[in-house]
């Protein structure tokens, strides 16, 4: 094994920060949905840190949009142009997950500073970065004052179905929310992934890292 240096400092604030305020934001939206079954706090009280907090998530989003566009770290993200290609290392990589990984089958994707992400993450990390995280933004302030941005609901087809968006990508972030933690679990020790994302570090095979650059 070898460290590599994977996730900046700006990717694993962001990380954290991310993770605890949209913990938050599940747990004051339940409060606010559910005020008669659910007496954590007064339901003022949670519509207020709702707010708070989705504005602080904004905020965070953009320190992470802006890292990876003014920075060479974007190659994350690029994707990959070749849908054969990338069919083909997503069946590899859901072969692995399905069945694999429970026979001691070696992960087929290789972590590098610039790859990070397999074929399957990359597709879900693009789409929930770039569309879905941004409509349950956007749905939020919608509903944030409702009078104000009475014009845009509208256009929308009203409150009713702002709000349904708004709480069917909850359900999503609230699934993703377990599924993340499993996934990350699944390294060469159950913390390692976890460990990386306080370090930077990831440990990678001594032949995996040889053409990758921190």
């Amino acid at each position: 094994m070898q460290t590599l240096y994977v996730h900046p400092l700006p990717v694993r604030i962001w990380h954290w920060t991310n993770a605890l305020g949209f913990i938050a934001l599940i747990v004051t939206g339940l409060q606010i949905r559910y005020v008669g079954l659910i007496g954590l706090m007064p339901f003022k009280t949670a519509v207020s840190l709702h707010n708070w907090i989705g504005f602080v998530l904004i905020a965070n989003f953009f320190v992470w949009f802006f890292f990876y566009l003014f920075s060479d770290k974007i190659k994350v993200y690029h994707p990959e142009l070749s849908a054969m290609k990338h069919f083909r290392a997503s069946f590899r990589q859901l072969q692995y997950y399905g069945y694999g990984i429970f026979k001691g089958d070696p992960n087929p994707h290789h972590v590098s500073a610039y790859h990070k992400f397999n074929a399957m993450q990359s597709m879900t990390y693009q789409v929930i970065m770039l569309l879905l995280v941004p409509i349950q933004f956007y749905t939020g302030v919608l509903l944030w004052d409702v009078k104000r941005f009475s014009g845009m609901v509208e256009l929308f087809g009203g409150v009713r179905v702002v709000d349904t968006v708004h709480v069917l990508l909850f359900i999503f972030f609230v699934a993703f929310i377990f599924i993340h933690p499993y996934l990350a679990s699944l390294g060469h020790t159950p913390t390692a992934h976890f460990k990386a994302m306080f370090t930077g570090y990831e440990e990678v095979e001594e032949e995996t890292g040889r053409d990758s650059i921190a």
